[in-house]
């Protein structure tokens, strides 16, 4: 028998040969279930204080067990293994993940289908731990607040210097990010950061041409 039909055979036999028996397939898909709903579990007590999303969660389950399954599918059969690739090939997903979050969850549980299907499932568990460690522990260091944003509207530019100089007077720090006048008066724009913001208000409303103050806190990014 030559290399070419030993190649051949080889070959033949990965289409119609097949290893994964019932019991290893309940297993695998049995596993990967008790570790889905334990990221089931574990997105719903990080999410319930924020913005929990019960359809996303459910989907995470479902998302695990269909990707164990075809694992194990891709495993049992060559031809079943070249029409996976290309079948996913040409999945075109729309859905955009808001929160950095749910993507994290998301390849979570994606990545337990695999790893689960596979049959290593001393990886599945190991990292499924480390990763609530890591959650669960990153979410109580103290992450610090944007500065809030102050609009003041004033009869004219002039007043700029007595606004700034109280406004930095009451604040830890304060930082003009745009002034715009107009027939009718000016207005100013800035990021502040106060401990009191109504003190804040008042005393600026106190000065005079001043004819109107909005103080508003907003999320965004911190700058340090």
């Amino acid at each position: 028998m030559s290399f070419k039909d030993i190649i051949k055979r080889s070959v033949l036999e990965s289409f119609t040969g097949s290893s994964i028996t019932t019991t290893t397939v309940c297993v695998a898909l049995g596993i990967d279930l008790i570790l889905a709903l334990y990221v089931f579990a574990v997105y719903y007590l990080s999410t319930k204080k924020t913005f929990y999303n019960k359809t996303f969660n459910i989907s995470l389950v479902s998302i695990s067990v269909i990707t164990a399954g075809i694992i194990l599918a891709m495993q049992s059969n060559l031809a079943i293994s070249l029409g996976m690739v290309g079948a996913l090939s040409i999945v075109r997903f729309r859905t955009a993940v808001k929160d950095p979050k749910d993507l994290m969850f998301l390849f979570w549980s994606i990545s337990i289908g695999i790893i689960c299907g596979a049959g290593i499932y001393e990886i599945a568990i190991l990292s499924s731990l480390i990763v609530t460690i890591a959650l669960f522990v990153l979410e109580l260091l103290p992450v610090g607040t944007a500065d809030s944003i102050l609009v003041i509207n004033c009869s004219s530019l002039e007043s700029e210097e007595q606004i700034m100089q109280t406004a930095r007077g009451e604040s830890k720090r304060c930082t003009l990010r745009s002034r715009s006048a107009s027939v009718s008066g000016a207005d100013f724009v800035m990021e502040c950061k106060t401990k009191d913001a109504a003190k804040l208000v008042q005393k600026l409303m106190e000065l005079e041409g001043v004819n109107g103050v909005s103080y508003m806190d907003h999320d965004g990014e911190v700058n340090f």
